[in-house]
């Protein structure tokens, strides 16, 4: 178990958005200000985790014919549990994120995980990778968030500081495509544009770095 290794998988070079592009549809719909993104990344973190570890324990009894519908009865366990835990305790979170959450069940991102990763890896790195591949999908949110908060809406935080967030640009000048699905593609363009050059960019070796 490479603990770096899957850390720096998660969250850059098998990032589930920027580089697997999985979970493109609540990516662009729920971007919009920071609390969706922050509630839908740690929901799906939590999903991840604990569904990673229930099939690595249940991975060798899970008949091989009909392990795609066990995986999928784990996953809707835990989406049903976060889905009425959120309706309990945070009701206006549930109405913003509608039926994203409950969509969670057909995630590309967490039953691809539980097909390449926690169906053949130990309990201990399957939990590592749901926290690290939820804390990419989580990050990769936040930033969408941000910049289509701030440069749509003119404002930072709406939901979090306060309701509507905190205007930083007067009304009126916010680009207010950017909030709009369009804007989501847009951002989310230049973000995974942006990590495949800073990942593909050629490394200077010794001799170059000497000559100079």
């Amino acid at each position: 178990m490479n603990v770096k290794k899957q850390l720096k998988e998660g969250l850059v070079t098998q990032n589930p958005v920027l580089v697997q592009l999985l979970g493109m549809c609540s990516t662009m719909a729920i971007t919009t200000v920071l609390f969706n993104g922050l509630g839908m990344g740690l929901s799906v973190l939590a999903i991840l985790t604990c569904s990673n570890i229930v099939i690595s324990l249940l991975r060798k009894v899970i008949p091989n014919k009909i392990r795609i519908a066990c995986y999928i009865v784990v996953i809707a366990t835990f989406v049903t549990i976060v889905d009425l835990m959120m309706q309990a305790y945070l009701p206006s979170l549930a109405e913003n994120l509608g039926v994203f959450i409950p969509l969670i069940v057909v995630n590309c991102i967490i039953l691809g995980r539980a097909e390449a990763f926690a169906s053949k890896q130990s309990v201990g790195a399957s939990a590592l990778d749901g926290i690290f591949q939820g804390l990419g999908y989580t990050w990769v949110l936040l930033v969408l968030c941000v910049v289509r908060e701030f440069l749509g809406n003119g404002t930072f935080g709406g939901g979090i500081i306060s309701a509507d967030g905190i205007r930083i640009i007067p009304e009126g000048f916010p680009a207010l495509g950017l909030a709009l699905p369009v804007g989501g593609f847009l951002v989310l363009g230049v973000l995974i544009a942006v990590t495949q050059w800073a990942m593909n960019r050629p490394k200077k070796t010794d001799t170059e770095e000497v000559s100079k």
